[in-house]
């Protein structure tokens, strides 16, 4: 639990800082439940121990309130993020266009030698939008979309000086981030084919300006003021391909100032080939996000020797960590399987999803980016982990009825 209670009056209740607080615009007091750490409905299977480090509870095992001031928090700049970002380039396909290029359906690739011609091959032949993409940028964007507060996120990363940058930092911006990208004209804005068929999503992605990130931006002395306002960090691991040595800086960053560091195994080929920096980074990660594929295959390169998800989720919660006083949290989607969460090496909750009919789905492969900004748009707030979850699938479920990660013009979450 953090010792000081804080709470902004957005919508008459709100949660801060792993602590439940009840209030009402002309209260002087609010009422905070010590947190169990366990948590528990008709809908919820869980085993846990223990205060969580980073969510509050909805009750107490013994009742007991304690009744303590608060103050206003400024949620400006509380959440940053820190990835590749790209204009993705989105169009309707068909099957015989994947496999021209060699594409997979709901796969995440990188651009090889041979797909260079295909960025502008699709403007030419299909009708395009372009949308702010990435895969950090994308969980940013949801959360600010959820939160409603202006300025709440932050997003950093390296574009180009040309069209691209400048229509990739308008899409971003209107959705209320605030970006502080590097802009450099060695290299031009990264694109990434987002290329539709079916409801499977097939990304194929020229890094280009993202690849270009360099440390010394960060350390520039307004953008390391961003970092320092920050609570909570976010890096999508496939920023292990650009700037290991910032994702160390702003690991070690967080450890020393008891901030909340948060990766993603984003991509199967991450944990195959770019195992050492992964592995430096994990220590400092207090929350892990994946999918079931990547945690699969994290666990066959690491030699896990098991193909459990629950239990995998469990063996990575449990690897070295700088800081052992705060359990490591991992959690693990599984498409329209329950989303499970291991707390600690020992603790193991499962979340069913949210029903859809399939006719419903449009696009499946925003739903992880998805999750992560609902879910973290509700740690923010200090809510459980139950509720943070909820937010996640929420989240995934509203961007899987809609073409690209984007999102409706009013967030009806509660």
């Amino acid at each position: 639990m953090f010792n000081i209670i804080v709470t902004f009056f957005k919508k008459h209740k709100h949660s801060i800082m792993g602590s439940v607080i009840s209030t009402s615009e002309d209260e002087n007091e609010s009422k905070f439940q010590e947190g169990s750490g366990r948590y528990s409905s008709d809908e919820t299977s869980v085993s846990s121990s223990g205060d969580d480090f980073l969510f509050g509870s909805d009750s107490s095992d013994d009742g007991q309130e304690i009744s303590l001031k608060t103050e206003v928090i400024d949620f400006e700049g509380i959440l940053f993020g820190m990835g590749n970002p790209l204009l993705d380039i989105s169009a309707n396909v068909g099957e015989g266009y994947l496999i021209k290029y060699g594409l997979k359906p709901n796969d995440a690739i990188l651009a090889e030698e041979k797909h260079r011609p295909l960025y502008n091959e699709v403007v030419e032949m299909f009708p395009v939008d372009y949308i702010a993409g990435g895969s950090t940028q994308n969980s940013i964007k949801v959360a600010q979309w959820m939160l409603e507060i202006p300025k709440s996120t932050t997003f950093i990363g390296c574009i180009g000086e040309d069209k691209f940058g400048e229509i990739l930092e308008k899409k971003a911006e209107e959705v209320g981030v605030r970006t502080a990208y590097y802009k450099q004209s060695e290299e031009p804005t990264g694109l990434c084919a987002a290329l539709l068929c079916g409801t499977d999503r097939s990304l194929c992605a020229n890094l280009a300006a993202a690849n270009k990130y360099k440390i010394e931006h960060l350390q520039k002395e307004e953008n390391w003021k961003l970092l320092e306002q920050a609570s909570f960090i976010y890096i999508a691991g496939f920023f292990l391909t650009v700037s290991p040595e910032t994702i160390q800086s702003v690991a070690t960053h967080a450890a020393q100032n008891g901030k909340v560091f948060m990766m993603n195994l984003s991509a199967p080929f991450l944990s195959q080939f770019f195992i050492k920096p992964m592995m430096d980074a994990m220590p400092y990660v207090d929350i892990l996000f994946g999918n079931e594929t990547e945690a699969l295959t994290f666990s066959e390169v690491q030699k896990l020797e098991t193909k459990d998800i629950a239990e995998i989720a469990k063996k990575i919660a449990g690897l070295p960590k700088v800081n052992s006083t705060k359990p490591r949290m991992v959690v693990i989607t599984q498409g329209d399987q329950s989303t499970i969460v291991a707390n600690g090496p020992h603790d193991i909750a499962t979340y069913p999803v949210i029903a859809l009919e399939q006719s419903k789905i449009v696009d499946t492969n925003g739903a992880g980016d998805a999750f992560v900004g609902g879910f973290l748009a509700q740690l923010v707030q200090g809510h459980s982990v139950a509720k943070c979850v909820e937010g996640g699938h929420f989240a995934a479920h509203i961007i899987i009825q809609r073409s690209g990660c984007t999102t409706p013009g009013v967030c009806e979450f509660k």
